[in-house]
Parts: structure tokens; sequence; C-alpha cells
């Protein structure tokens, strides 16, 4: 029997979201180690399933995870972004992505993800070249800089570039531990109790999965689609992220796009992709939290895609 190393977040807001799915495909952008497709193709026997992982590790224990539902389940090792134009022309009613590091990814050590990992690397895809060993220790200063203010909205980001600069001078900053160590552990960040080696680690990792700009393709992709009646279901785990989902839904739900200085409208009045279904972020209940301590930070979105539509 296979041992689950990934607790799947918010499964029953998930389940819930695509309760009203009876048939067709689902996407699962981010199928990681398989919990909400297991969870959904179970709860719906005429559904079907494509899960896409960009970490093959991943994909590979998916397969076997999955492997009870034949061929009503299709796999795929590549980045999430270029899920959606492969598969538009299926009748897809549904799209997850769980932006997120899996619990696993975080305990492996030779991922790097953890600050107690003896690797710098985190990379999702490992056949990538770009690591995080690579960023800390041959980016320039002012690249740095650039990262830490803009991915982990660190205040002080000017500070800690310059402290990693100085430190890789004399030696290179070789595993996660050694940085975690260095830009320091304990803290608060926006009244939180948030360290500073949190939001490096956050942000050397968008770096180098390039998360945010595969988020917006994503999205992209789905509005240029030719997907319709169509849920789709963003897990988000950062206000960055959230932020992008929360401004791409609402600008879907507009009918009307004439510029605020038109005295009428002229566009048609026929632009909404469809309707938000969570007029703000659904959280992980208590009760997950305390279960699942890394649940704590992410934020569920959910959007109805009915071409034509203006959201009432």
């Amino acid at each position: 029997m296979l041992q689950i190393p990934h607790i799947p977040v918010m499964l029953h807001e998930v389940k819930t979201v695509f309760e009203s799915v009876k048939e067709g495909y689902l996407i699962d952008c981010t199928l990681g180690y398989g919990g909400h497709t297991h969870a959904l193709l179970s709860q719906n026997s005429s559904l079907c399933a494509i899960g896409c992982d960009r970490d093959e590790e991943a994909a590979e224990f998916s397969k076997k995870r999955l492997e009870e539902f034949g061929n009503r389940v299709t796999i795929e090792h590549k980045n999430f972004s270029g899920i959606i134009s492969k598969y538009e022309h299926f009748p897809v009613r549904g799209i997850l992505a769980d932006i997120g590091v899996s619990s696993l990814q975080l305990d492996t050590d030779n991922r790097g993800f953890g600050f107690d990992s003896s690797k710098l690397d985190m990379r999702m895809d490992r056949t990538q070249n770009l690591s995080a060993y690579e960023v800390v220790n041959r980016y320039p200063k002012n690249e740095l800089e650039r990262i830490l203010r803009d991915y982990g909205e660190l205040r002080e980001y000017k500070k800690i570039a310059k402290l990693i600069c100085d430190a890789r001078e004399k030696s290179p900053v070789k595993d996660a531990k050694t940085l975690a160590d260095l830009v320091g552990r304990r803290g608060h960040f926006n009244g939180r109790s948030v360290s500073p080696a949190t939001l490096v680690f956050q942000a050397v990792r968008i770096e180098v999965n390039k998360e945010l700009e595969e988020l917006e393709k994503l999205l992209k992709n789905i509005k240029e689609s030719k997907i319709d009646e169509c849920i789709v279901c963003i897990i988000s785990f950062h206000s960055l992220e959230d932020r992008i989902v929360k401004q791409t839904f609402k600008s879907w739900a507009k009918s009307c796009i004439c510029p605020p200085s038109a005295l009428r409208c002229e566009c048609g009045n026929n632009h909404a992709l469809g309707r938000i279904i969570t007029k703000k972020a659904v959280e992980p209940a208590s009760l997950e939290i305390k279960a699942n301590p890394r649940s704590r930070s992410s934020k569920l979105r959910a959007f109805y895609i009915k071409r034509g539509t203006s959201e009432e």
C-alpha cells in the first residue's frame, strides 16, 4: 500500500466547489501526489482527469496512486501553464491549481526547500538548469534586491542582499541551512511571526520556478482557450499569488470594458467570461489548520466560465 506523503489542502472545500460537475474532464494543473484528484474521481464516477506536474517524482507517484481509475486518468510531466492549450478541445468542466510546495518537497533533504536542508536547490522541475544555488551565489546584488523586494516583500531587502553578497565573497552559500542561519530564522513581518528566512526562501523559490509568471500564463491561456461551462479553482499560499487570482477573476467578470471616461457603453457589454463563485477568498477551517499547520496561509478562489455572460 502506498504511503501518502502529502496532505491536500482544503480538500472538503475543493470537493464542494466541484460538486456540481457531473461529467467531462477535470484538469488538475498541479497534480502533486494526487490527493485532490483522487477525492474528486471518487466523488464522481463519470469524471475523467488530466493531471499535470513538473515534479517528475510527484507525477510518477500519482500514476501509481491513481491507477485504480484506469483510463479515466491521464498524467503529464510538464509546466502547468502549457497544459490548457493541449486539452482545450476536450469537454473540460473543471480546472484546479494548488499553487504551493508539497510537504514531501519541503521535508525531503535533497530538494533544498526546507531551512535545514543540506542542499540549496528548490527546483520543482529538476531537469531545469536554474536552481537556488545559482540565484543566491551568482545573481548580481541588484537582482537579489529585486527578488527580495518583489517576491519576498521584505522591507530590509537591501540589507539582506548585502548580507548574502558579503557572505558569498568569503565562501559560497552551499546549503539551505547556511542561508537560513545567515538571514535569520526569527523575526516578525507585518505584525506576524514570519522570519526573514521564510520570506527569503519564498522569494528565491518564486524566482527559481518562475511561479508568478507560470500562474499568469495559466490564467491567460484559460481566458484565450475555447473552454466553456467550466469551474476554475485556484489555491494560493501568499499574497502575491492571491492578488493575481483576485484581480484576474474580477477582470474576467466584467461585461463592459469601456474606459471610465466613456459617457456610454460602446464595447457591446458582452465581454464577461463568466461569474465569480467565491465573493471573497475561502480560508481553511480551524480544525484543518490544527491538523495541518502548513495549510494556514492558503486561500481558495473559484470562478465559473460561461462566456458572454455578466456577473450579477
